[in-house]
């Protein structure tokens, strides 16, 4: 055997062994995917969306490749009968190469035998290449064939909303496809007719034989007839127009692009009656057709760019607001609908300055909720206090509210998660990371107001084991699925510190109940074990479950090691967001899934949004990857940290892009009466959508198209002093009762500025209790009345010199002072603010709260802590409340000594008015003052003469 031939076998076996090695990959990634889905009971979920994608690509490549297969084969076919080569002796275009006249000829002629072949690959090849593109459009196709109505129609075609996002992206893909085939079949075709001298240029003229005209003549006309088809689809496109004042067709869209695509559309149409009668007719000069379809171009410039251009600067310009009213209330209009803004209450909120001790104490639970703990020191404090272990860490402290004997109280709490890149180098071991250390265990959770000596939180719950000083159920908390992270050797997310790096598919997996037992916590100086009870992961007890996870996740470990029994599971896609994202790839999902403590078990709950950039006349915004402008809060998943289980729930069966993934997926999503009542306690507005429709509500609050166009009202969020930096105001949650409502309720609430200015002029809430959850309310300032904004308060606690003396005394060499968000606290008709201030130490990061400010009515004050800073704020208006109410006494006669034991009660309720407001309880304070007013009440009925 030649050198040559060895070559050769050695080349067919590498192909050989690299095709293998590609198709068992992807055979073992479909296997394992498979298994994955079918752990969590979603198999029907992978075989839905596996066989989307396989008849799309399936169907599209087959009919693709039947249209160029026919086109290619006609036009050969009949080319061997009628045509004459290019290189044969008999045709008529001599081709002199010189010396390589006589290899191409060769070349040509042996090309010729294959070319059989060739015109059977190519249709495949090319169909398959068409059909492959439309793989990533899967779930295009299925919303749209199960697609919902909005039931709002635009305001210039009267269609549906769902026609533009479902219909028109279908339609789109479909031309574009069906578009790249006929030209393909043009090009092919004439290349194949054109090598058999079926058609010759001579001079001005074209000539070919009546079949070959019939032919291409036929695709010219259909590829025209797409062209008709693209100009009808972009005037409903007109619809996103960006070139206007605002988003959405405007007044030179609609009058001048809009019969600019009318034009062309006929133009075409025109084209394709010529290209008919050309077809019918014996001439055989197309230079006509040829110079019809150049023309496009500079047609297209003048009525799509140039009239269009005039028409703006000569009509439009000068008569602007005129002629832009109706646009512009198309966009409001349908902006507002877009983003959920239309239903939006807007209430008056006096802003008064004469709170008093008696409101203050009527409304002691939203006291008693005050933020005092911001989430970024006290993760900080969190880590130094509670991770017990150097591998235990908090990736994020979430808020929430429970209730806690007998009364409810908003807290902060962070589940307690593993981290392995935290071990010793030398103890990450495959061993250690893969079977030993497993999961993380227990949470922390401490009210947002109480504060021990120290200055650190006080803590419901705490330490490994957790427990806790007052009643709640803690019964699981081993965490197997959360939101850890890979090692340090996976890339580094740019939305995250190097420690929250993103987690891959699979590189997070572990293995459970194997021979190796599993560190649960560390118990003084021994740890203990366990093995793990849960229904998550797959069980990898054969031989082939082994090979098959060893291969797709490129470690031979999972196969050599002996610690694995038949009870071994292996646990991967630990990652809460990957884990949903797998499962759903069309959800988008919320920045900040939280933890839920719910009957001794830990759950997460992931707000999902359903969205699109397709809305007419909607005002887009850029989002991370980016835009949209239709954005709702379609689904809650909840995720089982313990077992892995997920569960999709629908929010609202009415919103069209929820409904039509249930009806796509109808065993997948469950309805929210189906969510237990207990985690139902715990749902909450989410913060990212909320801050989408702050950003439009800046703007679209303004309904009038008048004060629109002259921006005359736009607001902006305010913005507050952070650890030394000027930030803008996050979106916060408190436990308070809105104005004029009578119980204490979990909120979403941001305040708002006049754009440039620094007064607050408004603050909107968003509801998250039980029926009222979703409902926005906007409480709107009186315009004559000056209210402080965050920076104006900011900016008073800078002025004062006891405070600011006290703060630079602080932040010395050694130390450093951190400024706490800027909480804005609605109470009756009034506004108080509180700034939390830590200290930490320079070489120790445990940020301790060492005072409070408090502002209110232009008075600032600073505390040991908020009742204190309250009491300083308030000055006379506080215990001197006690002598006001005294005054109200009125003189009587000292003989009346029946009078002494009601002076005597009157006196204990001031006495433990005073010790409940040391000990920072206003409500019962409240209750105190009101017995008192009570007595007092009486005393004027019983033994007060008539005047």
């Amino acid at each position: 055997m030649s050198e040559r031939n060895i070559q050769g076998l050695i080349g067919i076996f590498v192909i050989i062994f690299i095709a293998i090695v590609i198709l068992v990959t992807l055979f073992a990634g479909f296997i394992i995917d498979f298994l994955w889905f079918n752990s969590l009971q979603y198999s029907g979920i992978f075989w839905k969306i596996l066989s989307a994608k396989f008849f799309i690509v399936f169907l599209f490549s087959l009919f693709g490749g039947l249209l160029l297969g026919a086109s290619f084969w006609f036009a050969y076919r009949f080319a061997k009968k009628e045509g004459v080569p290019l290189w044969s002796e008999n045709s008529a275009v001599n081709f002199d190469f010189g010396e390589y006249s006589a290899p191409l000829k060769q070349l040509t002629a042996g090309s010729a035998k294959r070319l059989h072949w060739l015109l059977i690959l190519a249709p495949v090849i090319l169909g398959l290449l068409n059909g492959l593109a439309m793989l990533p459009h899967w779930e295009s196709f299925l919303k749209f064939f199960d697609q919902t109505a909005f039931g709002k129609t635009d305001p210039v075609f009267g269609k549906d909303v769902a026609f533009y996002v479902f219909s028109i992206p279908v339609y789109r893909l479909f031309k574009s496809w069906l578009m790249s085939m006929i030209v393909l079949s043009f090009l092919g075709s004439a290349v194949i007719y054109w090598l058999n001298g079926m058609f010759t240029v001579q001079g001005r003229s074209i000539l070919f034989s009546r079949t070959v005209k019939l032919h291409l003549y036929s695709l010219v006309i259909l590829g025209l007839l797409m062209k008709v088809w693209d100009y009808r689809l972009q005037m409903y496109e007109l619809l996103y127009s960006s070139q206007g004042l605002v988003f959405g067709a405007g007044f030179t869209d609609y009058y001048v692009h809009r019969f600019a695509l009318w034009g062309l559309l006929w133009y075409m149409l025109a084209l394709i009656a010529l290209t008919v009668f050309g077809l019918v007719s014996s001439h055989e000069r197309p230079l006509w057709l040829i110079l019809g379809l150049v023309l496009i171009i500079p047609i297209s410039i003048v009525i799509q760019g140039v009239v269009p251009g005039l028409v703006q600067q000569a009509i439009v310009k000068p008569n602007e607001l005129i002629k832009e009213i109706p646009f512009i209330e198309h966009n409001i209009d349908m902006t507002n609908e877009a983003y959920d803004l239309s239903n939006i209450r807007v209430k008056s909120f006096a802003a008064e300055s004469s709170l008093s001790m008696e409101e203050l104490g009527k409304n002691g639970e939203t006291l008693d909720n005050i933020r005092l703990w911001d989430s970024r020191p006290l993760l900080s404090t969190y880590q130094q206090i509670q991770s017990i272990r150097t591998y235990y860490t908090f990736y994020d402290v979430d808020v929430d509210r429970y209730e806690i004997e007998g009364k409810m109280r908003q807290v902060m709490l962070a589940p307690r998660e593993l981290e392995r890149e935290r071990l010793s180098e030398r103890a990450q071991t495959w061993v250690n990371t893969r079977l030993t250390f497993t999961h993380g265990y227990g949470l922390v959770m401490n009210p947002v107001n109480s504060v021990t000596d120290e200055g650190l939180p006080e803590l419901l719950i705490k330490d490994i084991p957790p427990a806790s000083p007052v009643d709640i159920p803690l019964e699981n908390t081993a965490i197997y699925y959360g939101e850890q992270r890979v090692l340090r050797s996976q890339p580094a997310s740019s939305n995250a510190p190097a420690m929250r790096s993103k987690v891959s598919d699979k590189d997070d997996y572990v293995i459970v109940n194997t021979e190796n037992p599993e560190f649960d916590y560390p118990a003084g100086d021994h740890n203990e074990y366990v093995s793990y009870e849960g229904r998550g992961g797959i069980r990898i007890g054969s031989l082939f479950r082994r090979m098959l996870f060893a291969w797709g996740f490129r470690d031979m470990n999972i196969l050599l090691t002996g610690s694995t029994t038949k009870e071994s599971r292996v646990i991967f896609r630990r990652n809460i967001q990957e884990r949903i994202k797998h499962l759903a790839p069309f959800l988008a999902l919320d920045s900040d899934p939280y933890i839920v403590l719910y009957e001794g078990r830990l759950y997460w709950i992931q707000d999902a949004y359903t969205m699109t950039d397709r809305y007419p006349y909607a005002e887009p915004v850029r989002v991370r990857g980016g835009q949209l402008n239709y954005i709702r809060n379609s689904f809650k998943v909840v995720v089982d940290a313990y077992h892995g289980n997920v569960d999709f729930y629908l929010m609202d069966a009415q919103e069209p892009l929820g409904k039509t993934y249930q009806k796509i997926f109808p065993s997948m999503f469950k309805d929210f009466e189906q969510m237990p009542a207990g985690l139902k306690a715990h749902i909450r507005y989410p913060k990212d959508l909320f801050k989408i429709q702050v950003q439009m509500y800046n703007t679209y609050h303004m309904r009038d198209p008048k004060v629109f166009y002259n921006k005359e009202d736009l607001w902006t969020v305010p913005n507050e002093k952070y650890g030394g930096e000027t930030l803008q105001v996050e979106p916060y949650y408190i436990q308070m009762r809105l104005p004029g409502e009578d119980t204490l309720e979990f909120i979403l609430m941001s305040p708002f500025t006049p754009k440039k200015k620094d007064n607050m002029i408004a603050w909107l809430a968003a509801r998250c209790d039980g029926e009222n959850y979703g409902e926005l309310l906007v409480y709107t300032f009186p315009k004559e009345k000056l209210v402080y904004g965050p920076s104006q308060v900011e900016a008073r606690i800078d002025q004062n010199t006891t405070i600011s003396q006290q703060l630079s005394l602080w932040d010395q060499r050694g130390s450093s002072v951190i400024r706490g968000n800027l909480i804005v606290i609605p109470i009756e008709d009034s506004i108080l603010y509180v700034e939390p201030v830590y200290l930490k130490a320079e070489h120790r990061d445990l940020p301790e709260l060492k005072r409070v400010i408090a502002s209110y009515g232009g008075e600032v004050a600073m505390g040991l802590g908020l009742e204190q800073a309250l009491e300083a704020v308030f000055g006379t208006s506080l215990r001197p409340e006690e002598q006001r109410v005294l005054e109200r006494v009125p003189a009587l006669d000292v003989e009346q000594s029946e009078l002494s034991p009601i002076i005597g009660e009157l006196a204990e309720h001031f006495t433990r008015a005073r010790e409940y407001l040391a000990g920072g309880d206003w409500v019962k304070y409240g209750e105190e003052m009101d017995q008192a007013e009570r007595i007092i009440h009486m005393i004027r009925q019983e033994y007060v003469p008539e005047q």
